[in-house]
């Protein structure tokens, strides 16, 4: 019997023109779920990424991580051919994603404009480190950049140090998923628009422009607000959230660390109970949030204590039973053995070949959401560098193979 393949985004053709981080996650998320994502490359060296991370072999894990479920596709975009070959792939696509520094695709006559006239129901998803308009638009910037302009890399740390970055690059992350989502509401709405006969969506309805700062910017909660309506500005509180108590990392016997967030009224007064501090528990002045982080150095430092008197598994298994929230800090070890992680399939098993050798059974993340109780399973890894150049060329586009060489830039390679 064979099983049916969920795919929400089957019949959907994506044209990914993104280098990096950025517009490849939007690309990965839209082929996870279905979409054929052609991924167009440079000659030569493809997309950096390949690159980085780089321990063996010519294509790094993240490259093959991020770009799992696409297709690979060289093109010349500094050659005529290379340019009308974007185009006719653009004709027969529903969304084109990239993220050039802007006036990048109008300089090499690919603007949208020019999109437009090759596809009038053509989605364009941009992403750019301060979007396409404003008066910093033009100005380039990685995520690192954007998380600072954004607010966000000023809550990271502790108030006695310089703010710090986290360990992956999360603003070009959530820039991917806003864009993931703008493409797909786009295509919502022209779908819906031709159900009613209304007509196509106009081009500037169908340019879905992502700034990076702006993506970090709409995560930081109530931070503009509470600064505009009470002059509350605020500042790392390292392990901590601000005004919520207590809820922190404690060091245990082992020497490992726990997260514990017993910062809810009614389990705080079971997590106090746990610890054996039944006097903290009954504090009329600890009964809400407010009054629990004036008094946080306090609560840590006895929380703490417990802590450092048990060993990890057996605080999170007395913490357990008390209802109170708690879990270890895993290392990418803890995650490869977890069983959560392996029932709902999302750590999937690929052999994968540096060119030098085969590793055999790399684990990769599993696609997010889940659909049917489990992971959809990864259809293939990140695409070998024009490995679809001929199939999608010469199949989708009709192109002879000396049409090939000239769009991808072989029949350069050819003379040199």
């Amino acid at each position: 019997m064979t099983e049916t393949r969920i795919a929400p985004l089957e019949g959907v053709r994506v044209l990914e023109l993104g280098n990096y981080i950025a517009a490849p996650t939007a690309g990965r998320l839209l082929a996870d779920f279905g979409a054929e994502v052609i991924k167009v490359e440079r000659p030569g060296t493809g997309d950096e990424l390949r690159n980085w991370r780089l321990h063996k072999g010519n294509t790094s894990m993240l490259y093959r991580t991020l770009n799992r479920n696409k297709k690979s596709v060289v093109l010349d975009l500094r050659t005529e051919a290379g340019r009308q070959a974007v185009l006719a792939l653009a004709a027969k696509s529903d969304i084109l994603l990239e993220n050039f520094r802007p006036g990048t695709l109008e300089r090499w006559g690919l603007g949208p404009d020019v999109l437009n006239q090759a596809n009038p129901d053509l989605i364009i998803t941009r992403i750019s480190a301060f979007g396409q308009t404003g008066p910093l638009s033009e100005r380039p910037g990685f995520a690192a950049v954007a998380e600072a302009y954004g607010g966000f890399r000023n809550l990271v740390g502790d108030p006695d140090r310089a703010p710090v970055r986290v360990g992956v690059s999360i603003g070009d992350s959530i820039a991917g998923l806003y864009a993931a989502f703008g493409s797909v509401m786009s295509l919502s709405q022209r779908e819906a628009r031709r159900r009613d006969a209304a007509g196509a969506v106009p081009l500037a309805e169908r340019i879905i422009d992502v700034a990076l700062h702006e993506a970090m910017f709409s995560m930081m909660e109530s931070l503009i607000p509470d600064y505009q309506a009470y002059g509350v500005d605020r500042q790392r509180v390292g392990g901590r959230m601000e005004g919520i108590a207590p809820s922190n990392a404690y060091v245990c016997k082992d020497g490992a660390s726990i997260v514990v967030a017993g910062n809810g009224d009614s389990i705080y007064q079971r997590y106090m109970q746990t610890i054996g501090r039944p006097d903290l528990a009954e504090d009329p002045s600890l009964q809400s949030n407010a009054g629990r982080w004036e008094r946080r150095e306090e609560l840590d430092q006895a929380i703490g204590a417990w802590t450092g008197e048990l060993d990890a598994a057996d605080a999170l298994a007395a913490l357990d039973a008390a209802g109170v929230p708690a879990g270890p800090i895993y290392t990418a070890a803890d995650i490869s053995s977890d069983s959560q992680y392996a029932a709902r399939n999302m750590i999937q098993k690929f052999d994968v070949s540096t060119g030098e050798e085969v590793l055999s059974g790399v684990g990769f993340p599993g696609i997010v959401p889940v659909i049917g109780n489990q992971s959809l399973p990864i259809r293939n890894l990140g695409p070998d560098l024009g490995e679809n150049t001929v199939e999608i060329l010469g199949g989708l586009l009709n192109m002879s193979p000396a049409e090939i060489n000239a769009a991808s830039g072989r029949e350069e390679a050819l003379q040199a």
